[in-house]
């Protein structure tokens, strides 16, 4: 082994070869050959080397004692693991359904599945919910149509979402198991996420209580931590796209408007719903990370109020209301001071001065007097009790949906290979 070493305050390069029998003191020889030029041959005796290093007993123990030491990281590293399973980040349940997944058909997965009902229903297509045949195995199955994706030129958008959501793994964020295509649609088997939106709770209730506005808010900005940390912009935060699981707790859905973002760098595509946009998206001046933390501040508001902040006849008027800022708003009683506080924070008109954005990123969020005495750690751990978790009978249960007709319009075919990474 050649190595440059530094000697008498000059870096020569040497031969560095340990022969070594522990049985005698025999000597032993052996060839060394070096291919460069200006390399020395450096001897040591075995009790310069003895002195130096340490004999073959001392340096058994010390590997005896660093093998023991790898073990016992071994160990700490599994417990980790096995922790983060238990909060969600590594679900064994999640790995389970996986392995199931990967026994369907590639080319004809519905011959494994049967279809439930209808759990939503978009200008996209239809999200159904699915059993496994003779399991009591439940997915969500998005159904979005082809040929509605290529009249709206949607296929870059339909290839991020996919992209993004293989990637992603956090418990904040639907899970993306498998993605199948035919000749008339390209489908996405979801996790299923039997607890209903966060957008029909609010209508029933008409708005949220403090803690539970609190819990629904930090389970979104923990997905934007998470989000944003691999580089990925969500853009599309309303009440309908937060579902609950089982636990009642909140994952982000339909990343149809996601995009990967280098740090540092901006985008200029027009999206959003109108009345979650952020002023730069609707003055076209180029976005990035910031918009989410706009439309999370819109989020709080309306969560606790019920109805968003700007809304107007139409959509100029809503962007209208959102240019002329938060500050000439008034808040209604119902929204006291510290969660007024930080929606004017995270909905400041310049993006460089928004809560979230600011050098201490995130944490400024978490760490804000409205989440005073907040249980962050029990939530990642998914230990604190969930203010909107509901009683389900089992992987079947879907009460909490609204009822949809069926589908009767069936699309034409759609040929023309966007879709072959599907």
């Amino acid at each position: 082994m050649i190595k440059e070493i530094t000697l008498f305050g000059k870096v020569k390069k040497v031969v560095l070869s340990l022969s070594w029998r522990r049985e005698s003191d025999d000597v032993r020889s052996a060839n060394i050959i070096a291919d460069e030029n200006n390399v020395e041959c450096l001897v040591i005796d075995r009790e310069t080397f003895n002195q130096t290093v340490g004999t073959f007993d001392e340096l058994q123990n010390y590997l005896q004692g660093y093998v023991a030491e790898l073990t016992r990281d071994d160990e700490k590293r599994h417990a980790r693991i096995s922790t983060h399973a238990q909060g969600g980040e590594i679900s064994l349940e999640m790995i389970r359904l996986k392995e199931k997944v990967a026994t369907f058909s590639s080319t004809s997965p519905f011959r494994s599945l049967e279809i439930i009902t209808t759990l939503g229903v978009g200008g996209f297509g239809r999200v159904e919910l699915v059993k496994m045949k003779n399991e009591d195995v439940t997915f969500a199955v998005k159904c979005i149509k082809k040929k509605h994706i290529v009249d709206t030129r949607q296929q870059e958008h339909i290839h991020s979402e996919k992209k993004i959501l293989e990637e992603a793994c956090s418990p904040f964020i639907v899970r993306l198991f498998r993605s199948f295509k035919d000749n008339k649609y390209v489908y996405m088997l979801l996790e299923a996420c039997l607890g209903g939106e966060i957008w029909s709770i609010l209508r029933d209730r008409g708005c949220f209580d403090g803690f539970t506005a609190k819990f629904c808010t930090s389970c979104v900005t923990e997905a934007f931590d998470y989000l944003h940390h691999i580089g990925v912009i969500y853009r599309d935060l309303k009440p309908e796209n937060l579902m609950l699981d089982s636990e009642g707790y909140i994952k982000l859905v339909d990343f149809g408007f996601a995009k990967k973002i280098g740090k540092g760098q901006k985008t200029w595509t027009f999206c959003g719903t109108p009345e979650y946009v952020a002023p730069e998206i609707i003055l076209n001046k180029g976005h990035d990370f910031a918009v989410d933390f706009w439309s999370l501040g819109i989020l709080v508001f309306e969560l606790l109020n019920g109805s968003p902040p700007f809304s107007g006849f139409d959509q100029m008027m809503t962007y209208n209301l959102i240019l002329k800022g938060i500050e000439k708003l008034d808040f209604p009683k119902k929204i006291t001071k510290r969660p007024e506080e930080i929606i004017r924070r995270l909905c400041k008109q310049n993006p460089t001065e928004r809560l979230g954005n600011l050098k201490n990123g995130i944490n400024d969020i978490k760490k804000h007097r409205w989440f005073s005495g907040f249980n962050w750690e029990g939530l990642k751990a998914r230990t604190l009790p969930s203010p909107l978790k509901r009683e389900l009978k089992g992987p079947t249960d879907y009460r909490y949906f609204d009822k949809y007709p069926p589908d009767k319009d069936i699309p034409p075919d759609e040929l023309s290979g966007w879709d072959k990474d599907f």
